[in-house]
Formats: C-alpha cells, sequence, structure tokens
C-alpha cells in the first residue's frame, strides 16, 4: 500500500511538472518564443525636432529620418550596398528614354485601411507635381510628365525628357507613396500625422520632446521584432551620450567628435561609423549687398583654412571636400579644386573690393557644438584679414527657416545628398529653380549653370554626365557661391543591446531589423 501511494504520488508530480512545461511552452509560444528576453521598445535620440512630416513638404535629412523607410516606403529601395532594389513595386521596365512601367505587388494596404496600387501611386505624384499643392520638392521630380494608370497594379511614367537619375529619386525620401485616402480627406493633417504603407504606424507628435511610431502588425513585410519606435529630442550631445551609455536609451546618430575615445572606451555602447554623401560647406547669400561682389566671397575663401577646420575641430573625421558633391556621388570630379588658405591673397581682394577693415559680417549655424565651434574659428581667421564676425546661433528648424527665407550672410551648411545621384546634389544646390526651400540657400543664378546641370539630368553617358557637372562646379567655385569644408562620415553611438542597426550613406538610421536584448 505504501509502495503504491508512492507511486500515485510520483506520477502526480510528473503530471503536474509536465503540465507547467506545456503551460510555459503555450506561453512562449504565445509570445513568440524568444521575443520574452527582447525589449518592446527602441529609443531613438535626436539633437532637434523635425520641421515636417510629409514627404513633400520635408527639406531636411532628419526630419526625413523619422518617416523614410518607417512609415513611408517608396516603389524602389536602396540596399546595403546602394544598389537599387524592388520595394512596393517588384519591377521595372525603361519602355523608351522617358516611358518606365512599373509593375506594383498587390495585397498592400495603407495604415487608413486603403489599398495600394496603381491609383495610389497616381495620386502620390499628382499631388506632389500639382503647383498648387506648392511642395519645394516639385522640381526634383518635375521631369515626370505624367503618371498613368494601366491596370490596377500597373502604372507608368512619362516624362517630359529623358533623367538618368529617376530611380535614385523615387528611391528617396521625394518618391514616398502617401495613401490616397488622407490625400483626399486631410492632405493638410499629412504634415503632423503621416500615412504610409511601413513597418511602424504613426502614433504622437509632443512638438519639442518625442515623436512616437508602433510597429504595423499587419506590415506586408518583415515584421520588427519591437513593437513602439519613440523619437526623443534631446538636444544636449552630453545628455543623449549618457542615455546611450546608461542604457535609458539605445541609439544616438549625432555623435559628438570630442567624445570618440569615451565611446571607444566603454563597455555599454559602441561607434558606427560609414562615409556619406554629403558636404559641409561654408555658403554665401550671394544676393546680400556685402556678399553680392565676387571679390569678397574669393577674399572669404582664401581667408579660411579648411584643412585646420578639419584636424581640429572634426578630429579628421571626415576628408578635406574639393566641391559640393562627395566622392560617392555619381558624377563627382577630382579636378575641381577649392581655394587654397591665402591670407595676403585674401587682403589684397578685400582691397580691391573697397572693404573697409572692421566691417561686420553674420555667420549663421545651426546649434550643433561642431558648428558653432567651426563658426569660432573662422571668426577668428576673418579677424586676421580685417573682417568682424557676429556669429549667430539657431535651432535647427529656425536656422532652416532662416536660410530658406533669404535672411542671412554666411552660413555653415552641409547637403545630405538622399540619392547619390549628381542632380540631387546640383540641381538643388545651384539651379535658379531651387533657391530657397529646395536647397538653394546661396539664392544663386546662373543661366549657363542651369543649362548645364538641364543637360547633365538628360544624358546617359556617365563620362559625358560627368563632364557637364564638372564645369558647372567649377564655375561655381570660380564665382565663390561656397566653400566646401569637409566631406562627411558619419557617426552614430549605439547601446550594446542592440543587434542589427546601421546607418547608410545619407545617414538614415537603419532599424527595421534590430533587436533589443533586455
Amino acid at each position: 500500500m505504501k509502495k503504491f501511494k508512492a507511486a500515485f504520488l510520483l506520477l502526480l508530480i510528473v503530471a503536474i511538472l509536465q503540465a507547467c512545461s506545456t503551460a510555459n511552452k503555450a506561453t512562449e509560444k504565445e509570445s513568440g518564443g524568444e521575443s520574452s528576453s527582447l525589449a518592446d521598445e527602441l529609443i531613438v535620440l535626436r539633437a532637434s525636432d523635425a520641421t515636417s512630416l510629409d514627404p513633400h513638404f520635408i527639406t531636411d535629412i532628419p526630419s526625413a529620418n523619422i518617416v523614410h523607410g518607417k512609415v513611408y516606403e517608396t516603389l524602389v529601395v536602396f540596399d546595403k550596398n546602394r544598389n537599387l532594389a524592388p520595394l512596393l513595386a517588384k519591377s521595372w521596365e525603361p519602355v523608351d528614354e522617358t516611358t518606365w512601367v512599373f509593375e506594383l505587388n498587390e495585397g498592400i494596404k495603407f495604415h487608413d485601411g486603403a489599398d495600394f496600387n496603381a491609383e495610389a501611386v497616381k495620386a502620390t505624384f499628382d499631388r506632389l507635381l500639382d503647383p498648387a499643392t506648392s511642395s519645394p520638392q516639385r522640381d526634383k521630380l518635375g521631369m515626370i510628365e505624367a503618371v498613368t494608370v494601366d491596370g490596377e497594379y500597373t502604372v507608368t511614367m512619362k516624362l517630359n525628357q529623358p533623367y538618368a537619375g529617376l530611380l535614385a529619386i523615387l528611391a528617396s525620401q521625394e518618391g514616398s507613396i502617401l495613401s490616397p485616402k488622407a490625400i483626399q480627406e486631410n492632405a493638410e493633417g499629412l504634415k503632423t500625422h503621416p500615412v504610409g504603407t511601413g513597418p511602424f504606424i504613426f502614433n504622437s507628435w509632443t512638438s519639442g520632446q518625442s515623436i512616437s511610431l508602433t510597429t504595423n502588425e499587419n506590415y506586408w513585410g518583415k515584421k520588427p521584432s519591437y513593437s513602439k519606435l519613440t523619437f526623443k529630442i534631446v538636444p544636449e550631445d552630453a545628455t543623449r551620450l549618457a542615455m546611450v551609455e546608461s542604457g535609458e536609451a539605445h541609439i544616438s546618430d549625432q555623435v559628438p567628435v570630442t567624445e570618440l575615445d569615451r565611446i571607444d572606451n566603454s563597455s555599454t555602447m559602441s561607434l558606427f561609423r560609414t562615409e556619406g554623401l554629403a558636404v559641409e560647406y561654408v555658403g554665401f547669400n550671394v544676393t546680400d549687398s556685402l556678399l553680392s561682389d565676387v571679390k569678397v566671397r574669393q577674399a572669404i575663401s582664401y581667408a579660411i583654412d579648411r584643412e585646420a577646420i578639419i584636424s581640429g575641430i572634426y578630429d579628421n573625421v571626415g576628408t578635406l571636400a574639393n566641391s559640393a558633391m562627395s566622392p560617392m556621388v555619381v558624377g563627382y570630379s577630382k579636378n575641381v579644386k577649392g581655394y587654397d588658405y591665402n591670407v595676403e591673397q585674401a587682403k589684397s581682394l578685400l582691397k580691391e573690393a573697397g572693404i573697409a577693415e572692421g566691417t561686420t559680417v553674420k555667420l549663421l549655424t545651426s546649434d550643433r557644438k561642431e558648428r558653432i565651434n567651426m563658426a569660432e574659428v573662422i571668426q577668428s581667421q576673418l579677424k586676421g584679414i580685417g573682417l568682424n564676425v557676429d556669429i549667430q546661433v539657431m535651432e535647427y528648424g529656425a536656422y532652416i527657416n532662416e536660410i530658406s527665407s533669404h535672411k542671412h550672410q554666411m552660413f555653415i551648411g552641409g547637403w545630405g545628398n538622399a540619392t547619390g545621384d549628381g542632380d540631387y546634389n546640383q540641381y538643388n544646390l545651384f539651379h535658379t529653380a531651387s533657391q530657397g526651400p529646395p536647397g538653394n540657400h546661396f539664392f544663386y543664378s546662373n543661366p549657363e549653370v542651369d543649362k548645364l546641370i538641364e543637360a547633365a539630368r538628360g544624358e546617359s553617358d556617365l563620362d559625358k554626365r560627368a563632364g557637364l557637372y564638372e564645369e558647372a562646379m567649377k564655375i561655381e567655385l570660380d564665382e565663390a557661391v561656397y566653400i566646401p569644408v569637409r566631406n562627411y562620415e558619419h557617426l552614430a553611438v549605439y547601446s550594446n543591446k542592440v543587434k542589427n542597426f546601421w546607418l547608410d550613406a545619407s545617414n538614415y538610421t537603419m532599424i527595421a531589423d534590430v533587436e533589443i536584448t533586455k
């Protein structure tokens, strides 16, 4: 009897343990297996707030970084090696030099329930290209004459001229496909409430504090491993770094170069570095009464020691730029040359221009630490040729507004080429049609340069195209429209709990495949 009771108790214990084990396995299955070991929220830190969340009105990479590839998707996409790959379009074909046919993926929904199809593509580009929309992106895609629907999932783009960079611009944030329902019902609302097909759905935007996205549970592609993505606005460099180091946040893609040793020596965070498509420069408002004289601009160009800025301010992160186009951009030329450091030549040109010693010029910069430091170095260097520099520091949004609205003299800027194509650089920075918000903050206009840029747009021979850009860039530098300083090297700091994070050459945070351990 005692043996029977003992055996019965043993069987009962085994049954209970098996039941517990089965329950645990069921719980693990319901929660996604290993997901219990993964964190549910990814926190990305930004130095400044977005200026808009509507791709047709976004003109800066930091704002685009919130929605591009996250809320919004494009017909085609750049892969990790900068090769073009299918996304919303499963295939495409150039019928002739000015006609492109795209076959679209089926069964995709926008976040508001609208269907993704050829009508949605047409609605997006019709809105962008409509002059009444007043989109600063319109000229970037102005070569598109018409978008026609040739079936529920077939769309044709007719161009008004051959355009070698079409697929590259369609892969950029300007090519984002918007919900036709949102366009029809509340197009203005897209500036603060984006609606796309991407892996993340917009949740909330608390101005100056944070932007929150949630994972799209019905996403047509690979769903992220976490359910919430939060962008927190933290202006202070040291605070952002401390938050990543302590585990309070996971990623910051705006890293002060003065903290590289600290990051390298940290046991909790790592540094990601990649060569970029962008160039940092000092720009001139060429219509300003003082700076409209090319001799004054040339004098300032000679007076700035660019190599000292790269070594002293940037600790040799990045390389000396010879033009506004980085070596990674299609159309770059090594034959274009910036101004050598020559104080005596600078003084001579100012004297020829009749500029009195002690004349003041205003230099505008955003509130990034390195740029403020650069402004102070420039202030010191220009004092050596008799110019006083009044440094103006603005929060990023206010800075963008200032240089877009023609209120500045000199400014420290950077052009983050989103496509890797020379047209995105030259047309947006130097063409007359791009003055103001689209990117020509120099307010430069030269009919000869316009013609060269337009000719390069339609040239399919890469060597001939590069030759056209080279000619245009030489004129821009001869006329001292800007001073090329540094080819970017993009930096990001991330927690060691984060896996599969990377930056692309445009400085977009690539986080869809990220996993965060607890």
